[in-house]
Parts: structure tokens; sequence; C-alpha cells
């Protein structure tokens, strides 16, 4: 079923163009991935199809009753005081419909043998309406999201608005969309305030949905995972490409190139046309070269496909090696109060590592940070850096951008003896140019105030790089050229980051930080998702198989008082020894399991590769030996 149909669309704000001829189509179910540079026209497009914006030029069809849901940018929950309340926004009036059901059935009650046909009807009519409205299955459904995102269910319904940050506020408008019945989703990067965990099970619920869902990320592994259709932005107009992230890719690719050959070939043979023209206007072949220019002036003009000409360029270079030891901890602990976020944590980085440090939302990732840079001093512990390193900090909240300077007086009086020329051509180098660059930093968008913090770090010239959450406000070419340009950095890294393909790009090393400790894990982030994966699968093992081994403890307490009424028989002696095998065979079954499970779950298997590939071939073994348990179970149940 079509949901949203472009034919031609452009957008127009008097004599500026935003996009022209965009044409696309969405059907239900399809999952879209629109990609562009931070100002190409995400947004205005999502605008355009939720009905907040006509189209200039061109027609938008959407299907009759669609339900679009977008997320609410100024986090305004109207009268709701809850998380819970706001988080179920949508079903407001199904709430009530509840409500008003269990009032009429009380009067019904009362009525007795006195109910008129009208109560009964009413009652009929408005309980019909709350199940074909899902309202058996909306408190559930605003409860799976809540935790999904994070929350608990049952303190949201007493934990208020005020009280939250600005990320979890970001967390309860997702909810408020997610749970929403819809056709269409339009979500607008909605990982900028999630976590690992938080981000893996938006993927899998995004992928779970009927509805279609058009999505603006910089999260290039939830494109991997999500998307089987893609929208560039690019341009001026949208391109819409029937495939996966990694194929549209490929496909821009090899249409940018294909764009490129035609625009060389065009302007070759314009310039060969021109040359006729200059050298025979005035000559005996003046008329051939009078019909040429006048073909040559109905010739439509093929513009300069786009390149990577205006990307952004980070270069990130230490003015010293510095020593081979960087950072050491020594029992470092801090907290707030009663609250501790981390305690005893020992560790030494040295150079050239790319620490990923991970953790939830709130488990105190920022404020390490600000220990490492010393913005913040430990409870308990010491963390040293020799004098020898310099350390150059990205902060999650960009405040080290100085909002009353214009960008220009930003680079120049860190670089006094720079000349005009060069300060802007340091700002060339990360999108501002010409008058942009007097523009107040205080002015700038997320995505240019991004940009202009990178250009500032790029000067400190540090050998230890602190990032915070840095592909927050970055389109996702900007992030290719941060990850470009920490690859090629000399010096350390210790890098705050939600997104997976950049830790699975660069680090060395993982930190995961999760209820007040540090597992340190020495191996690449990819590497770490194998050994989580691991050990997650041995868990689900495990209680899978203390459900079974309560089953069959239930039933042999059954088959115990049965036995004992059959012993009396003694053809049921050939069956009791056969039964007696099986529930051996079942202990053999069971005491692998149990070993298996233990090596799997012993820490120390996951803190080398070698340990990873192990616990991969344990992973195999666990579900052959829970494969004979469930088939000695079944002898069993057959005996019996």
């Amino acid at each position: 079923m079509t949901l949203v149909s472009c034919a031609g669309v452009g957008v127009r704000f008097g004599t500026r163009e935003l996009l022209k001829d965009v044409s696309f189509v969405v059907v239900r179910g399809e999952r879209w991935g629109v990609l562009g540079r931070n100002g190409s026209g995400k947004t205005t497009l999502f605008n355009l199809i939720r009905g907040e914006l006509d189209p200039s030029g061109g027609t938008l069809v959407r299907s009759s009753g669609l339900r679009v849901t977008v997320m609410d940018q100024y986090r305004d929950f109207g009268d709701a005081l809850t998380v819970w309340e706001a988080a179920a926004d949508a079903f407001a009036e199904l709430f009530a419909l509840e409500r008003a059901l269990g009032e009429q059935a009380e009067r019904m009650a009362a009525a007795g043998d006195t109910v008129t046909p009208a109560m009964l009807e009413r009652y009929d009519r408005d309980l019909h309406r709350f199940e074909r409205e899902g309202g058996y299955a909306a408190a559930a459904r605003v409860d799976a999201v809540l935790h999904g995102l994070g929350f608990d269910p049952d303190r949201s319904r007493t934990q208020t608005i005020a009280s939250l940050s600005g990320g979890e506020r970001g967390r309860v408008a997702l909810a408020r969309q997610l749970a929403a019945p819809a056709d269409l989703l339009l979500l607008d990067e909605p990982t900028n305030h999630l976590d690992l965990e938080t981000t893996l099970w938006l993927e899998g619920y995004l992928r779970s949905l009927d509805a279609a869902v058009l999505l603006i990320t910089h999260d290039r592994a939830l494109l991997e995972a999500f998307a089987n259709h893609i929208l560039h932005v690019e341009s001026r107009t949208a391109t819409p490409y029937t495939a996966g992230y990694s194929a549209f890719v490929a496909q821009r690719a090899e249409r940018r190139l294909a764009a490129q050959r035609a625009y060389h070939q065009q302007a070759s043979k314009i310039a060969k046309e021109e040359d006729y023209i200059r050298r025979n206007i005035a000559g005996q072949n003046s008329r051939q070269a009078v019909g040429r220019q006048r073909r040559l002036a109905r010739l439509p003009r093929l513009g300069p496909p786009p390149g990577e000409e205006d990307v952004m360029a980070v270069r990130l270079e230490a003015k010293e090696r510095g020593g081979d030891q960087v950072l050491v901890a020594q029992g470092v602990r801090i907290a707030f109060g009663d609250l501790v976020l981390l305690a005893g944590f020992g560790a030494t980085v040295r150079r050239g590592e790319v620490v990923g440090l991970v953790g939830a939302n709130g488990a105190g990732k920022t404020t390490l940070l600000k220990v490492f840079t010393g913005e913040r001093t430990p409870e308990g512990g010491a963390v040293r850096i020799p004098d020898s390193v310099t350390l150059s900090h990205y902060r999650q909240d960009l405040a080290q951008v100085p909002e009353e300077k214009t960008l220009f007086d930003a680079i120049a009086d860190r670089r006094s003896r720079w000349t005009r020329g060069q300060v802007q051509g340091h700002l060339g180098r990360y999108g501002f140019s010409g008058d942009s660059v007097l523009r107040r930093c205080g002015t700038l968008s997320g995505g240019e105030r991004a940009r202009m913090a990178l250009a500032l770090m790029e000067l400190d010239q540090a050998n230890l790089l602190a990032f915070d959450e840095p592909t927050n406000h970055l389109d996702v070419e900007s992030i290719e050229a941060l990850e470009e340009a920490i690859g090629e950095f000399d010096g350390t890294v210790i890098l705050v980051s939600h997104d997976r393909a950049l830790l699975r790009a660069l680090t060395t090393r993982v930190w995961l930080l999760h209820d007040g400790r540090i597992t340190d894990y020495p191996g690449t982030f990819e590497e770490w998702e194998a050994a989580s994966a691991e050990r997650a699968h041995a868990a689900r093992v495990a209680a899978q198989e203390e459900e079974a081994l309560r089953r069959v403890k239930e039933q042999r307490q059954v088959r115990r008082g049965q036995d004992t009424r059959k012993r009396q028989e003694g053809e049921q002696r050939t069956a009791r020894r056969a039964l007696e095998s099986a529930e051996a065979e079942i202990a053999r079954c069971e005491g692998e399991v149990a070993r298996i499970q233990a090596t799997l779950a012993d820490p120390d298997q996951y803190l080398t590769p070698e340990g990873v590939r192990r616990a991969g071939g344990l992973g195999k073994e666990l579900d052959a030996a829970q494969k004979a348990l469930e088939a000695a179970f079944e002898t069993w149940g057959r005996l019996g």
C-alpha cells in the first residue's frame, strides 16, 4: 500500500531554491534511511511529508487517513506530569474510554434488572471501539517502549518530567513517538541521546514494525542493519535507492563517476565548439559558426557533479611525541554523595592506543573524562599524566566553543601570527567560508558548532585526545572524515561514543563502565561485541535449561506416584530399566551442559582474542549439548 508519493516536488522561499525535482514513493513496511549533509534539506523534506509545508512545484500525495508520527524537537509534553503520562499521550482518549467503561459497568451492576437497552448498547459500542483501537495492548506497548529506552515502567508512573535531564527528556519524546499508533514514522536523529544498549533495542524495534519508517541518522551501523531503501538528499534534490546502506555507497560512487564522465565529456565538446565558433565567426564559414552558436546556446548544461571537495578536512597532528606511558589511573573512585559511579579503577594507557569507553547513559563516562582532564578531582585514588603528554578534550556539550567570539577571532586568538588568509584557510577546511567566518559562534547550529570544536582541537596539537560523543551533530561524510583523521593520528585517543561503526574502525582496547566498575577488554570493539554475544548466548541457554529442569522435576514428582502403582506389574520392569537408562542419559547431558556453561561464565575466558574464539567454539558445543539433553528428555517422556 502506497503511503506517500512525491513527483517532481520542489520547494522555494522567494528566489532561494531548497529542493527541486524530488520523486519517490513510500510503501507500507519499507524502511528508509534518509542521508545528506547538514543543511541539505532533510528536515524540509520531513516537513513536506507531514504536511507542515506545501510544495512550490510538483505533486505530493498522502494516502487517506495516513497516521504520521514525528518526535517533538521542543519536547513539549503538554499537561503530562509523569514520564509514563508523557509516553502514553497518544492513548489518552483510549484510557479515558477505559475509565468510562468501568463507570458504565458499575452503573449497570447497580441497576440490576432495571438496566436499559440504551445502557447495554452504549457499553457494547464503547467496548467494541476499545478493542478495535488496541485498548487491551496499549499499556503493555507503552511499558515495552519505555523499558527498551532505559526507563523503569513502574517507576515512570511516578517519575516527574521536571526531574529529567535533557537527554532523558529526549528519550521520553522518542518513547512517545514510538508508542503511538502510526502508519509512517519520521525519525530525525533518534540515537543522539541513546547508549549502545538502547540503540540496539531501537534497531530491533524498528525492524519489527509493520509501519513504514523514514530515518534521518548519522549512525552507519544502524543504517546497515535497518534500511532497505535509501533517500540521498544532495545538490537540492533527493535520489532514491532500492538498496541497503552498503549497496547504496557502492551505487552512489558509480553514479558520481558516471556523472563526472558525462560532465567532462560535455565540457570538452563545448570547448571544441566554442573554439570553432571563435575561429570561423568572421570568416568564410561564418554561416556554419552562427548555426553552431545557436545550437550551443540551446544545449542544456550539465552541472558539476557533487564531489568531496567541501567535505570537512580534519588534520590531527601531535606537536610532540610524548612518552610511552600516557595515563596511569590508580584506585580511582568517583561518587556524588552516596551514589558511587566508579570504585577501585586502575589502568595504564600506552602511546598509540585507541581506548573505546562505553557504557549506559548516566554511568559516569563523561565524569571520568573530566577526571582525566583535571576538571574534576576524584573522591579517591589518583590519575597521573606525565609532563610530556598534552591533552585536548572534545566536550559533548561543545562548551569549548566561545559563544561571544566570531569564528575568525576564535581561531586568530589562538594563532596570533597567522595572516588573515591562513585563518580563513583553516576555517575553510571545516566548511566555513566567505562572510560566515564573521558569524558569532553562539549563532551556529549543532553541526556547525561540532565542526568549529574540531577546528579548535586541531590547533592544540596534543598527543592525547579525549573525545566525548564526537559524532552527535555530524553528518555521515563528516564522521567518515573524522574517522580517517583519528585513524591517521600518531598519538593516543580515549573515545566515548555510541557509534558502533566508529568504534569498530578505530578501537584497540575497550573499557566497559557498568555498575561502578570498569571491565578492561584488551581487544577491538568488534572482538568485544563477539565476546558479549557469546556470553549473552550462554545466559539464554542457561535460562532455557533452568526452565526445562524445572518442568522435568515437576513431571518426575507426578510420575513417582504413578510408578508406585505400577511396580506390582511385572511387565513394567523392562520399562523401568529403560526409564532409568534415560534418566542416566539426562544426568550425563546435564553435567555436560553445566561444564560448558561454567566455562562460558568465567570472565577470564573473554580477556583475550584467543579466549573469545574458544568461547565461540564452546557456544556451538553448548547448542549441541542442549539438543542432546532435549532429545534425552523426549525419550524419558515417551518411556514415562
